[in-house]
C-alpha cells in the first residue's frame, strides 16, 4: 500500500518541526513549578533535575520510562517514523540504560493523508526499534489536525550505574557525539530550501541511534550525561550545570557544526524554537567578542535526535574517546570543561570562548 502521490508534504501540515516544537523552556518552568514533589523511595530519578527519563526501582533493577512525540521533520513517512523512534530511544541511552519495549502514539489527519502514509510512519518506527533490539508492543492513535508520532519507551539500568544529568564534577571535560545544526537543516527541509544531499545528511544523523555512544560511556564510567535535543546545546548543558551546581567553559572552535547549517543560518534560515533558545539560555551565557554570530546561533539550535553530551573526568577522557571510536561513533568532540561555581548566582553560567589554548587549557 503506497501513499497517495497527490498528498501534501508531511512537513507542510505542521506548524513546526521535531523537537523545535517543544514548549519554550521559560514557559515549561512556570508550568512545572507548582507540581507536587514526588516522595517515594522507589523513584531513583524523578523530575527534580529535569533528567532525560524517570527511573523506578523494581526489586534490584532500575526501570527507565520516557515518552517523546513530535511533528514531522522530514517529508518521507518512513524516515519520519525512524527519526521519532531514534529520538525517543535516546532518552534511555542517555541514562546509561538498555531499552526493553515501546508503545507508539500517532496523531493523524485522516481526512488529509492516506492510511498508507500512516502505515509507513509506523513501519519506520518499528524498523528502528528492531535495530535497537526491541519491539513496539502496543500504542494509541487519535484523529488529529497535525501529524504526530512518537514512542513511550521502557528500559532497564543497574541502579548503581545510572548516568544522571545532575552528577557532573568540577574538572570534567565535555564530549559531544553528534554535530550541531540539525534543527537548521530540518527547517530548510520544511521551507523546501534543502538540497537532496542536505536532506539525506539530516536523515542519516537523526536516524543514528545513540546506543553505541551510551555503551561506551557506561563501559568507561562517566560523571554525567544528557542528550542534546529541543533546547539546544546551551539549554541541555545548562540543565546539567544547574543539577550539578557548576558552571562551564565551552570552546567554540571545538564544537562540531554542520557546514550546510552554517551557510543556511548565514542565509537567514533559523528555527523559531532555536531563536527562543538563544534568547532564553543566552541570559546565562557569555560569548567572547570573537565568537561568530552564526556559531552562537548553532549552539542554541534545537536538535532532533541529537547526540549525547557527556561529562567525563579528565583521567578517563582518552579511554572514553577510544571506546567511542571502537564502536564506530563518528563524532567524538571534546568541547569544554566544567568548573566550580562562584556562589549560587554563578551556577548554570556558560562562558563561550573560541579555543581552549587561549586560556592555557588542553
Amino acid at each position: 500500500m503506497a501513499p497517495e502521490h497527490d498528498e501534501p508534504r508531511l512537513t507542510s501540515l505542521s506548524h513546526g518541526a521535531g523537537c523545535a516544537c517543544k514548549l519554550p523552556a521559560e514557559d515549561l518552568r512556570k508550568v512545572l513549578a507548582d507540581l507536587p514533589r514526588v516522595d517515594d523511595a522507589r523513584v531513583l530519578v524523578g523530575n527534580d533535575t529535569h533528567d532525560d527519563a524517570a527511573v523506578f526501582a523494581v526489586g534490584v533493577e532500575g526501570i527507565i520510562s520516557t515518552i517523546d512525540v513530535f511533528m514531522p521533520v522530514v517529508d518521507d513517512p518512513y524516515d519520519f517514523g525512524q527519526i521519532a523512534a531514534a529520538n525517543a530511544l535516546s532518552d534511555v541511552y542517555a541514562m546509561g540504560g538498555e531499552p526493553l519495549f515501546a508503545l507508539a502514539f500517532a496523531g493523524f489527519p485522516a481526512k488529509r493523508l492516506s492510511l498508507a502514509t500512516m502505515q509507513r510512519v509506523m513501519q519506520g518506527g518499528a524498523a528502528k526499534c528492531a535495530e535497537a533490539g526491541i519491539a513496539i508492543v502496543g500504542g494509541h492513535t487519535i484523529d488529529d489536525t497535525e501529524p504526530k508520532y512518537g514512542l513511550a519507551v521502557t528500559g532497564r539500568v543497574d541502579p548503581a550505574r545510572i548516568v544522571r544529568n545532575s552528577t557532573a564534577r568540577p574538572g570534567d571535560v565535555l564530549v559531544l557525539t553528534k554535530p550541531l545544526g540539525i534543527g537548521v537543516l530540518t527547517t530548510a527541509i520544511k521551507r523546501d530550501r534543502a538540497t537532496p544531499e542536505v536532506a539525506a545528511l539530516a536523515v542519516a544523523l537523526m536516524t543514528t541511534l545513540n546506543r553505541d555512544a551510551s555503551r561506551a560511556m557506561v563501559e568507561v564510567g562517566v560523571s554525567a550525561a544528557t542528550d542534546v535535543t529541543g533546547f539546544g546545546l546551551l539549554g541541555h548543558l545548562g540543565g546539567m550545570l544547574r543539577g550539578s551546581g557548576l558552571r562551564a567553559r565551552l570552546w567554540a572552535d571545538a564544537v562540531p557544526l554542520l557546514e550546510p547549517a552554517r551557510a543556511l543560518v548565514a542565509d537567514g534560515v533559523f528555527p523559531g524554537g532555536s531563536a527562543r533558545n538563544l534568547e532564553f539560555f543566552g541570559r546565562s551565557t557569555r560569548f567572547a567578542a570573537d565568537v561568530p554570530e552564526v556559531t552562537q546561533k548553532l549552539l542554541a539550535d534545537a536538535q532532533t535526535s541529537g547526540g549525547l553530551l557527556i561529562a567525563v573526568p579528565e583521567a578517563r577522557r582518552e579511554a572514553l574517546l577510544a571506546a567511542l571510536a571502537a564502536r564506530g561513533v563518528a563524532t567524538r568532540a571534546v568541547i569544554g570543561r566544567l568548573e566550580a561555581a562562584d556562589g549560587p548566582d554563578d551556577i548554570g553560567r556558560i562562558v563561550v570562548e573560541r579555543a581552549a589554548f587561549e586560556r592555557g587549557q588542553t
